[in-house]
């Protein structure tokens, strides 16, 4: 059987250099952190494997490899910044890996038990995991690890000035990732590549009521 820095290579090799992914900080973090580790043993034999990953006994799932590093690559982490992560945990390790200073930020209680477990191993990039945010806390770049139909203005104000954030906005083949930026007194957005990613459910359209 193969192992996992096979599976690792396999992945960086026939999934995110064929999906565009041409950073080469990103490629090597995606060669060297363990997307096992954020799995539970169980599903460890599917941690690469090119679809979202469903985080039993949560209300998460880790997005396809190539959709994290696709976002990763035009948030353009550089060494040194304040990064956050909302919902997941590989990214924060990625970007952590990246030289970044990493916080995850989870609000699901049994996913953010499972990150902090992997991020008390050995073999990952150091996270600081927290269920919650002071008011102030400002990051140079946010990525957001699902989809939203509604923006995910809770997390605006949590971007600094000049800094990005990044999040797949819409469901199914609606969905697109749109890059934010923080330009004077407000964000503005573009779209930057379609794609998919599991719905975070705090993002979710309210459902309209029909007589």
């Amino acid at each position: 059987m193969a192992s996992f820095a096979d599976l690792r290579r396999m992945m960086v090799d026939c999934q995110l250099r064929t999906y565009d992914v041409t950073d080469r900080a990103v490629l090597a973090a995606a060669d060297h952190v363990p997307r096992e580790a954020l799995l539970p043993g169980e599903l460890s034999h599917l941690a690469y494997i090119d679809q979202p990953i469903a985080l039993p006994g949560t209300g998460r799932a880790l997005p396809a490899p190539m959709v994290t590093a696709r976002m990763l690559q035009f948030l353009e982490v550089k060494p040194g910044e304040s990064v956050l992560e909302y919902a997941g945990g590989y990214g924060a390790a990625l970007m952590a890996q990246m030289g970044a200073q990493a916080t995850l930020l989870e609000t699901d209680e049994a996913a953010l038990a499972l990150a902090k477990a992997a991020f008390a191993r050995d073999d990952v990039p150091s996270v600081e995991a927290v269920a919650s945010l002071p008011a102030n806390a400002q990051f140079e770049a946010v990525l957001v690890s699902g989809a939203c139909e509604i923006a995910p203005e809770p997390l605006f104000g949590h971007v600094a000035p000049g800094g990005r954030l990044i999040v797949i906005e819409g469901h199914g083949r609606a969905a697109r990732a749109m890059l934010y930026r923080h330009v004077g007194e407000s964000l503005s957005a573009r779209p930057v590549f379609d794609a998919a990613a599991p719905l975070l459910a705090e993002f979710r359209k309210a459902e309209a009521f029909v007589f």
